[in-house]
């Protein structure tokens, strides 16, 4: 990778990780679920009217919609608002990779390698670790809530592998419009809808940077980013810096809100990355002992990566 392309690379690394603080502040203006919907209203409009309609199937972007919108964000922001830290979210919510590994190898058959393996069960132990941590410090129900949105995060990741859209942003603004209402409705049921009137007419211009941080910095511009270097370097080479994701995340939650990080903590971010990062290794290719005939398939476009998306396919290789 040129040097602008690995700045670029660890700017939306950057960006992602302190998401985690802009998060944990914009709880204290929006109910998490309202929160939710807001960003990507703001993510989704104007961009979808000028970025064209995604060559997928409605049935991807709903999926995905429902999934990550409704469902990781849902529950991460949920999660947070219970008590879960800015700093442990970003570290904990890597944990999707493992989740995403299980369920392509149960829904699309996708053996993972023997290293992998090995990698999936550091980052579980570095899990442990830190439900150990929470649970002697914090509230375990929100530590929950963390991982039930990396479980989501996984299903999402593989759906949008079936779907294999061309263009990440493209795919990711249309994506967005999906969770807006259900979440709407969500937020009217449960945090009840004098409580989102408050929220509203208590809006300031700190709650509306927060929106615009939220939805078009990490979003537009992040996955904007992102697709921009998957399309032009092989996704082994670029995935490995979500790594930094956590890295961002902890060390800004302790200096903007003043999270302390003990040595336990310390521990499961060690394992959990190292863990996902054992398990981010490309696989192997081992040469046929005898040439056979293949049939010719059509093939799908590759699917966009997000950050620490470990089911992508072999890339091929790219200037």
């Amino acid at each position: 990778m040129r040097p602008t392309h690995i700045l670029l690379a660890v700017l939306v690394a950057a960006v992602w990780g302190v998401n985690f603080v802009v998060i944990e502040i914009g709880l204290d203006h929006f109910p998490p679920l309202l929160f939710s919907a807001l960003r990507f209203l703001v993510a989704a409009l104007p961009a979808v009217f000028f970025v064209g309609r995604p060559k997928v199937a409605w049935k991807w972007l709903v999926g995905v919609g429902l999934a990550l919108g409704v469902a990781k964000f849902g529950l991460l922001f949920i999660g947070m608002d219970a008590g879960m830290p800015a700093g442990l979210s970003s570290l904990v919510l890597q944990i999707q990779a493992v989740f995403t590994a299980l369920i392509a190898f149960a829904v699309l058959g996708e053996r993972p390698a023997r290293i992998r393996v090995v990698g999936m069960a550091v980052a579980l132990a570095g899990i442990a670790v830190a439900a150990v941590h929470e649970g002697a410090s914090g509230p375990l129900t929100a530590f929950g809530l963390t991982v039930a949105a990396a479980a989501c995060w996984g299903v999402s990741n593989v759906l949008t592998r079936k779907a294999a859209p061309p263009d990440a942003l493209n795919f990711m603004v249309w994506v967005s419009t999906v969770p807006i209402l259900p979440l709407l409705g969500l937020s009217l049921l449960f945090e009840g809808p004098s409580r989102d009137l408050d929220a509203l007419r208590s809006l300031d211009w700190q709650g509306v940077g927060i929106i615009v941080y939220v939805a078009w910095i990490t979003t537009v511009f992040g996955f904007g980013v992102w697709g921009y270097l998957l399309r032009r370097h092989p996704a082994s080479t670029v995935a490995p810096f979500s790594l930094l994701v956590p890295v961002f995340g902890m060390s800004s939650a302790a200096l903007f809100l003043d999270e302390s990080v003990g040595a336990l903590q310390w521990c499961a971010a060690a394992l959990l990355v190292g863990g996902v990062a054992l398990a981010s290794l490309p696989a192997g290719r081992r040469a046929p002992t005898t040439p056979t005939p293949r049939r010719r398939t059509p093939t799908s476009p590759d699917a966009p990566a997000t950050y620490a998306d470990e089911v992508i396919p072999e890339p091929s290789s790219r200037a």
